[in-house]
């Protein structure tokens, strides 16, 4: 736990995806029930997929999408938990192969090694879903105790409505 705040931290990671904009949800849950967060988001999903001034407000943290600099303190500390919320098939299939070219996917590769536990919403296509490389990852990273909720598709329903994404749930899993 943070000694900063004595409340748990919670680094929530950020992927490109439309439902992305309402991530702020989210962080209201978790503050909510007592966490503080800080948000890591996809270089792809600081490219309007969600509001980052808005969100950078609510933390009270700047966003983060890039390494910090040699020397620089750190900007948020260390996480209590993860949530990776929206969670898109690239990330998750660069996560379970170790391609840590972003600072989003190097942060839940690292979180492996710290024993960090880590909670994801998946947020992809049924076609993509379909792509065996991406059930292998699912299977590794279940393997590695990633726990997951429901897959999201966002495809419109029967009602012409989309399902709701249910930002709880990500928070739900982590006990």
């Amino acid at each position: 736990m943070t000694e900063q705040a004595g409340k748990p931290f919670l680094y929530v990671v950020v992927c490109a995806a439309g439902i992305a904009a309402d991530v702020s949800e989210l962080i209201t849950v978790a503050q909510e029930r007592d966490w503080e967060a800080g948000v890591i988001a996809t270089p792809v999903a600081m490219n309007g997929f969600f509001d980052t001034d808005a969100v950078a407000a609510q933390t009270g943290r700047r966003i983060r999408s890039a390494w910090r600099g040699p020397g620089d303190p750190r900007p948020f500390p260390p996480p209590d938990a993860v949530v990776v919320a929206p969670a898109t098939f690239n990330t998750l299939n660069k996560w379970a192969a170790g391609l840590a070219d972003t600072l989003a996917v190097a942060t839940l590769c690292e979180a492996y090694g710290l024993g960090v536990p880590v909670a994801v919403l998946p947020c992809v296509a049924d076609a993509l879903a379909a792509h065996p490389a991406y059930q292998d990852s699912l299977l590794r990273l279940r393997g590695m105790g990633v726990r997951f909720g429901e897959p999201y598709s966002g495809e419109v329903g029967e009602d012409g409505r989309r399902p709701e994404f249910g930002w709880e749930r990500a928070l739900d899993l982590l006990g």
